[in-house]
């Protein structure tokens, strides 16, 4: 009886203003830093201005990284089963949207029958037929708003995978943009390893004609035909290197491994970007990054599931009814007195779980404090990853300039040794030095401008690049 008297306001009450159980959600705050500490030391790396994430492969000016991009968003299948999770995203959010409304269903039939000689009214054995067909409609009054908070879930993880479709392609863009860089960067290393190995064939053939006129030893000739074999030994993993970068090139376009093989034959540059970069400030970061929205629309879910899970505590209210015709003949099956129909409404109300209700509440609130906590986990290592970005493509710049400088110093140095050796002013020791200085600060600096241009690929991904607000599987 108290129970009754507690719960007649709250019923009241909850006709009244259609009110809904459970905590209404509000995005978290978050503390943002007002800008990239890396760029307090490093102006020259990145400019705190809106950044032109969207498109970011359009700074590398490479069209054929351009069409494979193109290529890889319209065929890659990891991008096509995160679509396919938006659709089942939608269909789910349809069918818990269902319950806000009646469930009509439509029946018919026929049958013939014979009465029990114990049955009350009729006479023993009396045959009869009964035809009968109407509709049977039942509806729940959504009196506490568990099934629109239900709705409510279902639209936040329809919103977070349309958000994971984005996160993928960024990711993907990510990928095809490294391996090109990776490529063709492995095409440069070929290409200087095989320009050195004919540089140090020449200073073989020379040092034979020396040893021939008694003028070099064998040793210099041994010494001479060792480089030449060492440094031809690096370009068979160089090659193995490119070809399975090519291979996984095929593989994020949705092709076969070699579809790639003819058109990326003809080797060509490493893709350079800007030396300044714009990245804008660290709260378009929040608005520009799929992931982060998407632990957000997660995080909207598990609140409203909450209030899912509270709704048990309170009483359900149905609205059942019957529209049929009944007749015992098929000749009066339509008359207006052969219609029957009745309507009234129910009540269920849990009377004792053992605590089922509790604990699943205690369950959604845990869950949801999860959630909390990874958003603002990712949310950290968002912006980590950004500032790692900074610092990575500003240093690789600064190391790069300065195996510019030794590449030229080597080159001279080779030059110089070469002709004081054939002067007799220096031993084949020093030759072999500056030849093997030279071939390896030049590898190093093919090496470091593919570091700075994945650095650049790195820092647009980390500022959530290669998407924007309009992307969905619907309008790319």
């Amino acid at each position: 009886m108290n129970r009754t008297r507690t719960l007649a306001p709250l019923l009241i009450g909850a006709f009244a203003s259609g009110c809904m159980v459970g905590p209404d959600y509000r995005p978290p705050a978050l503390d943002t830093p007002s800008n990239w500490g890396q760029l307090a030391s490093s102006s020259e790396s990145a400019r705190e201005r809106p950044g032109q994430t969207a498109m970011w492969w359009t700074v590398f000016n490479d069209p054929e990284l351009s069409s494979l991009l193109e290529w890889a968003g319209e065929n890659n299948l990891d991008l096509q089963q995160a679509a396919a999770r938006i659709r089942q995203a939608r269909a789910l959010r349809t069918i818990t949207a269902a319950a806000l409304w009646p469930d009509v269903v439509a029946q018919g039939g026929y049958t013939r029958n014979r009465a029990s000689q114990n049955a009350p009214g009729l006479e023993a054995g009396q045959q009869f037929d009964l035809y009968q067909a109407g509709f049977d409609a039942s509806w729940e009054l959504d009196v506490f708003g568990g099934n629109r908070r239900a709705v409510e879930a279902a639209n936040a993880r329809w919103q977070a995978a349309d958000f994971d479709w984005n996160t993928v392609r960024i990711t993907l863009f990510g990928e095809v943009g490294s391996d090109y860089i990776t490529y063709r960067s492995l095409q440069q290393r070929i290409r200087i390893a095989n320009q050195n190995v004919k540089t140090q064939e020449d200073t073989l053939a020379l040092t034979r004609r020396l040893f021939n006129a008694g003028l070099a030893t064998d040793l210099d000739v041994a010494r001479a035909e060792s480089q030449v074999a060492t440094t031809a030994s690096t370009i068979p993993p160089l090659f193995a290197q490119a070809q399975q970068t090519m291979h996984a090139l095929g593989v994020l376009l949705g092709e076969e491994p070699m579809f790639l093989a003819d058109e990326l034959a003809p080797a060509g540059p490493i893709p350079q970007g800007p030396a300044v970069a714009d990245v804008g400030i660290p709260s378009d970061v929040l608005r520009q990054r799929p992931d982060l929205r998407s632990s957000e629309r997660q995080l909207a879910a598990a609140t409203a599931e909450i209030g899912v899970a509270v709704r048990d505590l309170y009483p359900r209210f149905f609205i059942t009814g019957l529209a049929a015709l009944q007749s015992v003949s098929a000749s009066t099956f339509f008359d207006w007195g052969s219609r029957a129909a009745s309507i009234g409404p129910s009540v269920s109300w849990t009377a004792f779980d053992a605590g089922l209700i509790r604990a699943t509440i205690a369950l959604r609130t845990a869950q949801q404090q999860e959630q909390l906590a990874a958003y603002r986990s990712v949310v950290l290592q968002a912006f980590q990853e950004v500032e790692d970005a900074l610092v990575a493509y500003a240093q690789d710049q600064i190391r790069r300039d300065d195996l510019i400088t030794a590449v030229d110093a080597n080159q001279r140095a080779s030059d110089l040794a070469v002709q004081l050796y054939v002067q007799g002013l220096t031993d084949f020791l020093s030759v072999l030095q500056a030849q093997l200085n030279l071939f390896t600060s030049q590898d190093q600096l093919a090496q470091s401008r593919r570091d700075i241009a994945l650095d650049l690929v790195a820092l647009y991904k980390a500022l959530g690049g290669g998407w924007d607000l309009q992307s969905s599987p619907e309008t790319t």
